[in-house]
């Protein structure tokens, strides 16, 4: 039997984004990011019910502030404590780790999927998921773009608006575009 286009994205490998299967995956989570969205903060909570739901996990104290975008939300995994300011985006193809007290500033964006460079392939919708993993107590500031395929260590600094295309060492601080080290 072969494999589903679901099956080949979460194995990593070259799938077809534009399949039936993952169209209904996706329209359920944005029902589940509408609610979060459109709910009264005081009935909200930190994370509406649907979007607790569709998590892959969610520790306790955590908190989705609105408005908040995910492709999936099943890969989607929050350590205890972490924070997602206003406007985060996180195309979550793949899994998407969030170590304990991490925090993300306004409009971070995590992107997972890398669409294929044959041009013809592209358009065809093949693209392949890659993983990002932040560690415990990091801080991304707002407008950071992350890459898929990126690990940023524990207690790392993200400045605000640089864009992340390759790992981050723990403790270490890194700006610009593309992220490099700075001194703290």
């Amino acid at each position: 039997m072969a494999a589903s286009e679901r099956d080949k994205m979460a194995a990593g490998a070259w799938y077809n984004c534009v399949d039936p299967e993952l169209d209904t995956l996706r329209a359920v989570a944005a029902e589940a990011v509408f609610e979060h969205a459109t709910m009264s903060p005081q009935q909200r909570g930190d994370l509406a019910p649907r979007l607790k739901a569709l998590l892959g996990s969610a520790a306790a104290g955590c908190r989705v502030e609105a408005p908040f975008h995910c492709a999936y939300g099943f890969n989607i995994h929050l350590g205890e404590g972490v924070f997602l300011n206003a406007g985060c985006t996180i195309l979550d193809t793949a899994p998407v780790r969030i170590g304990a007290g991490t925090m993300l500033g306004p409009n971070v964006q995590v992107y997972c999927p890398e669409h294929h460079r044959d041009p013809v392939k592209r358009r065809a919708g093949l693209e392949i998921a890659r993983p990002v993993t932040i560690g415990r107590n990091a801080w991304i500031g707002g407008g950071a773009i992350i890459r898929g395929g990126v690990e940023i260590g524990d207690d790392a600094i993200v400045g605000a608006g640089s864009v992340v295309t390759k790992s981050v060492p723990a403790g270490a601080t890194v700006v610009g575009n593309p992220a490099r080290p700075i001194a703290r």
